[in-house]
């Protein structure tokens, strides 16, 4: 395969980053999560903010209201002025614009649906029981306790689930979704990289 796009989703816990880490370095290319976006995004000329503000939530009903009723837009790509659609938009030509470079490995942001037309898209989501991924966090430092790590696995769940669904035509976390799905708890990291290594 010439140029090739990874781009993987994934439940809070389930390990979609360091999976992301690892395959990047192993393959030789750029790894890109929210934070490199958002300095991607400020090499182009956009506010750092709009991957901040637009950290792949839905937009409130209130918010869609205003946007649509009063048109809130700017060519500035102010994030606090934009309508949601527009930071979609803005967003979603950051990533085109990073894909354009050649191959490389993204997390999250619904890259797999805005680079849907790539031939080398390779669409990849990781999930494991929620027990599993509740001690993951908990080990991670981002929870006190099993019973908080597990309120904040299920909040950004859905959270990411009802952004992807807003913004695709595509279910987030259904394997018609996607090309590959992993069970964590079940695989490794180290064995999932070289399984799709050897995909391309």
């Amino acid at each position: 395969m010439s140029d090739f796009i990874i781009v993987i989703g994934r439940q809070y816990g389930a390990g979609g980053r360091k999976l992301g880490k690892l395959l990047a370095e192993k393959l030789g290319v750029p790894y890109y999560d929210k934070e490199l976006l958002s300095e991607a995004a400020e090499a182009l000329g956009m506010s750092k903010d709009l991957f901040i503000k637009a950290d792949e939530k839905k937009p409130s009903l209130i918010r869609s209201f205003m946007s649509f009723n009063y048109g809130a837009t700017s060519a500035s790509f102010d994030s606090y002025t934009m309508s949601d659609d527009n930071l979609y938009r803005a967003q979603s030509n950051v990533i085109k614009s990073i894909c354009d470079k050649g191959s490389c490995v993204i997390v999250g942001r619904t890259a797999d649906y805005v680079m849907r037309e790539h031939p080398g898209l390779i669409s990849i989501f990781i999930h494991a029981p929620e027990e599993h991924r509740a001690r993951n966090i908990l080990s991670r430092g981002e929870a006190a306790s099993i019973d908080e790590a597990l309120c904040k696995a299920r909040k950004f769940d859905r959270s990411r689930e009802s952004y992807y669904n807003y913004f695709t035509t595509k279910k987030w976390g259904h394997a018609d979704s996607y090309d590959l799905t992993f069970n964590s708890s079940k695989i490794d990291t180290e064995k999932m990289v070289e399984l799709i290594a050897s995909s391309l």
